[in-house]
């Protein structure tokens, strides 16, 4: 058996079997998460942890990935808490997979033990920050597509790789209420009405770039520009909405803040706790109810009674 060097686009005789699982697994990644980004991530560590180790899968014991996990990285310092857990979720997901496929018998990842992650506050933009992104925003045309993602992303509360990824195809029109289809995590498929004010954008975005969806077709990008061979990438859209919070004096963060930007403005508008866990597609309430407790942080009732009762009040 032959240890694991890296993950190839397409396969030949020579690949070896745990290649080939390697490749499956990060093509199942892909499939359930809709992330390439996660793909690219676990891809690296895979390859990364592999190629160091030199051994096949069947051989590794818990100490090799207790001694990946905590390993100083290129930057020579010690890695967070969040990467040591990254590190081991990924290699125990793989393992994970390779159980499943019968090709091992045993997680090297179960002994260990994982430090505790204090999750980081999850942010969401009021609506005035809202308002003072889009006034940054250039009346070009790649000005007009970044505006017409933003407010996709924020009137619908997709993630990024859903609304990314989005075709002229997915969008329909029945009796002038506008509807698109999206691919989201797990596979899950749905059909959403996609508010009018983002399909209005959409349709100017387009017509910047000399387009419009009822002559593109079905597989068409809706972010495509006239001659590009595909959608705007993950990359491309995250440096220039690093770029507009900056103009705007918002603080950094990436294009999830937008989701939970989303789920902030519908609650500041009322909606219940069920309502907006069917909006973000949860698996459960806890799951919504955890997500805005972090975004509305925690109110503390008690607080009156005590500064009254130690004379502080």
């Amino acid at each position: 058996m032959t240890s694991i060097h890296a993950i190839p686009a397409h396969f030949d005789d020579s690949a070896s079997g745990w290649e080939r699982a390697l490749y499956a697994f990060v093509a199942e990644k892909e499939r359930r998460s809709g992330s390439k980004r996660t793909v690219q991530s676990y891809s690296r560590m895979l390859q990364e942890f592999f190629g160091r180790l030199g051994k096949p899968p069947d051989r590794v014991t818990s100490q090799d990935v207790f001694a990946y996990a905590h390993g100083v990285g290129r930057s020579g310092r010690a890695p967070s808490a969040v990467t040591v857990s990254a590190r081991a979720a990924c290699i125990s997901s793989f393992y994970r997979f390779l159980i499943r496929m019968g090709a091992v018998t045993s997680n090297p990842c179960d002994a260990l033990e994982r430090p505790k992650v204090s999750p980081a506050l999850a942010r969401g933009l009021s609506a005035e920050q809202v308002r003072q992104l889009l006034v940054v925003i250039p009346e070009t045309p790649a000005g007009l597509r970044d505006r017409a993602i933003i407010l996709t992303l924020v009137l619908t509360g997709r993630r990024r790789s859903e609304v990314l990824n989005l075709t002229a195809g997915d969008i329909t029109i029945d009796s002038e209420t506008v509807y698109y289809v999206y691919r989201g995590k797990g596979g899950k498929r749905g059909r959403r009405e996609l508010p009018r004010p983002a399909y209005d954008a959409i349709e100017r975005s387009l017509a910047a770039f000399g387009k419009d969806i009822a002559g593109m077709g079905p597989d068409e990008s809706l972010w495509r520009a006239v001659g590009a061979d595909s959608g705007i990438t993950d990359g491309t859209a995250y440096l220039r909405f690093r770029r507009y919070l900056k103009d705007a004096g918002l603080p950094p963060s990436g294009l999830h803040v937008l989701r939970h930007s989303a789920a902030k403005l519908r609650r500041d508008a009322g909606e219940s706790v069920e309502t907006v866990s069917a909006f973000l597609d949860h698996s459960s309430l806890a799951v919504t109810t955890t997500y805005l407790r972090r975004l509305e942080g925690q109110e503390d009732r008690g607080w009156a009674a005590i500064a009254e009762a130690i004379g502080a009040a």
